[in-house]
């Protein structure tokens, strides 16, 4: 029998990516406010995504989950959301358009503000300072002052959430996302790129579909999925005092939900079962994400599987794979065999990004997009052998036009690096090259619905 869980069991649990703070008693007032703030999403959202994710695990539709490497006080701006929510709706168009696959949007957004990190100490010289681990913990700025965990950036972080959700849902439920508007969710340095051509070709597409609906009697006044769209929000659960704080029960169906967003994930550096992060989310009622990183062998991800997903719930646990391109064909078959093998139901999520830094000659750290190309080709090619899903995507973005990862049709270069060098941790795709990825992934579903489709008549004649 599995053992009684309450929102603050993980505290009797070994943790990893801790960070040191000073003020005990500040950190403790500050968590006791949180815990009476109003939640930031409700329950029945959350079982509205995993009922989305139901039909991904199902092989019904497609997860598009992205945003972020960490959020940050200092870019909280409208035009920001704006943009990422352009770029959103873009790759949903691509994918559903072209690729013919319904798109379950997640941004990386309103909450993804910890990061874990290599090292607890960052050295400059002589001077060694803890890490900068997000602005929810303490600043980017390399001093004592800016390093120390102060527990009033995490009340910040909620504001800041709560602000931003606003906005998403207004975007999202308000007009923006009409399909009626397709032409003009483009950016403007998108618009004369290779990506943004290609775009205005299905926008064209899109528009000629909705002048015979409409025709037909059909527009956005009568049917509200073509004038709204659904988008929801995630982040990793590391910060386990605020996510304790956020977590209420839902008084329709009595279970425990993380209020801080939609969706929360386990991070690859602490997904150890018997630690404080999967004794955390085994017992919260939202989807829960997994990353599994090269390390994982097949009877650990089992284990996990079966800590966090025991009644084997579609929808319930997403497995973000995050291996390297190099890596993919070796170590993703084994996992998915054992999946299988065991009847679990779960989403197989691609993340292309994380496996794939690299630090430049110039000493920026980057990440080549051709590397991100292949390792979503690999993690296709293995689905396709293996008769399984490719459920989605997990990508670090920005709808800003920043020169933080290599190539892409605009052909970035080491050199470029230093133009538009914004991430306060990892390198983003910029608006461009997440289009790019959209049309290959686009290509890819194709290819497998085509193949699907052949192989269909034989099926259906035994």
């Amino acid at each position: 029998m599995a053992e009684a869980w309450t929102p603050e069991g993980w505290r009797a649990k070994p943790i990893a990516q801790v960070p040191a703070y000073v003020d005990l008693a500040g950190l403790e007032a500050v968590e006791a406010r949180i815990s009476s703030y109003p939640p930031l999403v409700f329950a029945g959202e959350a079982r509205n995504l995993k009922q989305g994710l139901a039909r991904v695990a199902a092989g019904e539709a497609f997860l598009l989950q992205g945003g972020d490497c960490a959020e940050a006080f200092a870019e909280h701006h409208p035009d920001n959301i704006r943009d990422l929510f352009r770029v959103f709706l873009q790759m949903a168009v691509v994918l559903t358009f072209a690729g013919g696959m319904p798109v379950l949007k997640v941004g990386r957004i309103a909450g993804q503000f910890a990061k874990p990190r290599s090292s607890p100490f960052e050295k400059a010289g002589e001077v060694e300072l803890p890490s900068y681990r997000g602005d929810i913990i303490n600043g980017i700025d390399f001093d004592p002052d800016s390093r120390n965990p102060d527990p009033g950036r995490i009340e910040m972080a909620y504001r800041q959430s709560a602000a931003t959700l606003n906005l998403l849902r207004a975007f999202a439920q308000g007009g923006y996302a009409n399909l009626d508007h397709v032409h003009q969710w483009t950016l403007g340095f998108v618009s004369e790129s290779p990506q943004g051509h290609r775009y205005q070709e299905i926008a064209d597409r899109i528009s000629e579909a909705m002048a015979f609906m409409r025709a037909c009697g059909i527009n956005p006044d009568s049917v509200a999925a073509l004038r709204s769209t659904d988008f929801f929000t995630s982040h990793e659960a590391l910060l386990l005092g605020y996510e304790q704080a956020m977590t209420r029960v839902d008084s329709t169906s009595g279970a425990w939900y993380a209020t801080s967003g939609h969706m929360v994930w386990i991070g690859d550096r602490t997904r150890q079962p018997d630690h404080g992060h999967v004794e955390y989310c085994r017992g919260i009622a939202n989807p829960i994400g997994l990353k599994c990183g090269p390390s994982l062998e097949p009877d650990g991800l089992l284990e996990l599987v079966d800590i966090l997903n025991p009644d084997n719930e579609p929808g319930r646990l997403t497995l973000i794979c995050r291996f390297g391109a190099g890596n993919v064909i070796d170590r993703l078959p084994a996992l998915v065999r054992a999946i299988e093998r065991e009847g679990r139901s779960v989403v197989w999520s691609c993340d292309p990004m994380h496996g794939n830094t690299i630090k430049a000659a110039n000493g920026y750290k980057t990440r080549p997009f051709e590397l991100i190309l292949q390792e979503v080709e690999n993690f296709f090619s293995v689905h396709r052998t293996e008769s399984t899903h490719p459920g989605g995507v997990h990508i670090e973005m920005t709808g800003k036009n920043v020169t933080e990862c290599t190539g892409g049709a605009r052909e970035i270069s080491e050199a470029d690096l230093k133009d538009r060098y914004h991430t306060h941790c990892d390198p983003r795709l910029n608006a461009d090259q997440s289009l790019e990825l959209a049309f290959l992934i686009a290509e890819l579903l194709k290819r497998d619905r085509r193949e699907q489709g052949h192989r269909q008549p034989a099926a259906m004649g035994m």
